[in-house]
This record gives C-alpha cells, structure tokens and sequence, in this order.
C-alpha cells in the first residue's frame, strides 16, 4: 500500500493502454524523460502510475491523460546500453488524479487511491455464471477467429478477480477498457462486461459466417477496431 506522501507525488506514464489490477505489463523505457522517471522509482522502491492517453502521442511530446489509471509495481528490470531498460510491472492499485503538474520533464499527479466498491456478494454473485459463460464462449469464438489457443488455465469464479480478468483480455479499443476500469463497483463492472461480451459474440458469429476469408491476415486487427 501506498503512503499519503506517493499519492501527493505519483509520477506518471501516459501509454496507449489500460493497465488493470493484478494486470502483467512490459515496458521498453528509452525515452530520457522516462528513464529519469524510472530510476527515481527505483531508487525510491516506489510504483509509477499508468494512464491512458486522451490526447497526445505516447513518445514525445506533451501527452494528455484520462483521469483514472491504476498504480504499477516494478517486478523486474534488464538494464540495457545508453540507460534503456527493459521492465516488468503489475497493476496495483486504481486511482483517480486530483491534478497534474508539468514542472518535471515527466508528468506527476495528485493522486486518491480508488478501489472498485465491493457490493453485497450475492448480487455480484448473481452475474458470475452467465458472465463465465459469455466469457468463456467469447474466448472459444476468439481463438477459432486467429486460428490460435487462448491460454487460460482457469476461469475465476470470485466476481472481482473475474471482473478484472475480463478487462484484460477483451480484444476491443482502449477508450472502452478505460469505460470499464473507470465502472465505481464490481457489480457496474461485470453488468458493462456481460454487454460487451455480448456484443462482441455477435460480431465474430457475423464474421465468422460472412467473412471467412478474411480470417487471415488483419481479422484480429478488425476485431480490435471493434
């Protein structure tokens, strides 16, 4: 857990992705602003916060944020030549920022932690099954798409771990994670999943009987633009 004084200073990572809890995230570190940014969390043991870019670029230039992002814990680091660095970090904890300020090369925030409310278990877990079910279709349906497996050993049947899962290998635009890890439960969560998921199930039976010979090349990118 983070101490009031690192929510006050929480350096920041504008990417073009949604880190979510519990979420495994490489990252190639070789701009000077980002190496300075990690060698100062490193040398603090500190997390970074990740945050989707609303607007901006991701390397260079001013990049501006979305306002809810999830802390990243360092697990792993390969120094390489001129101070590049090879990492790999976990999703921790969401937050929402207060404010930005732009006085470093990198951007810090005033960040609050912000945990998903935890509902009543039984209305939660109400929504657990069908959406496992939708879940685990929506992945069958996705690895006969890429004519490939999707690994995953199990799938939870606790609502936030699955709620969080799901968030993570849905393969839809990034705008629409950031619609779901910004969802104040677990409970508004899952109800915005089981709509996705839906959705999405209807749009690979649509392509999977229209566009069979699309499947290769560029079919997993269509579904991503989705």
């Amino acid at each position: 857990m983070m101490n009031e004084d690192q929510w006050e200073d929480l350096a920041l990572f504008p990417l073009n992705t949604v880190l979510f809890p519990g979420m495994v995230l490489p990252l190639h570190v070789f701009e000077e602003r980002y190496k300075l940014m990690i060698g100062r969390c490193l040398e603090q043991d500190r997390p970074f916060g990740v945050v989707l870019i609303r607007e901006g670029i991701e390397a260079g230039g001013d990049a501006i944020p979305y306002t809810v992002g999830t802390t990243a814990v360092i697990a792993g680091v390969t120094h390489l030549d001129e101070g590049r660095m090879n990492l790999v970090s976990i999703g921790s904890e969401r937050f929402r920022l207060r404010h930005v300020r732009r006085d470093l090369p990198y951007l810090v925030g005033q960040a609050e932690p912000w945990p998903l409310i935890e509902v009543a278990a039984d209305q939660a877990q109400e929504l657990v099954g069908p959406v496992r079910a939708l879940f685990r279709h929506y992945l069958s349906l996705l690895a006969q798409a890429q004519g490939d497996r999707i690994e995953i050993e199990e799938i939870p049947d606790e609502p936030k771990a699955l709620a969080l899962l799901i968030g993570v290998a849905l393969q839809v635009s990034m705008p629409l994670k950031q619609r779901l890890l910004t969802q104040p439960s677990i409970l508004r969560m899952l109800r915005v999943e089981r709509a996705i998921l839906r959705r999405e199930q209807l749009l690979l039976d649509y392509i999977m009987r229209t566009q069979s010979d699309q499947w290769e090349g560029g079919f997993s990118g269509l579904l991503a633009k989705n």
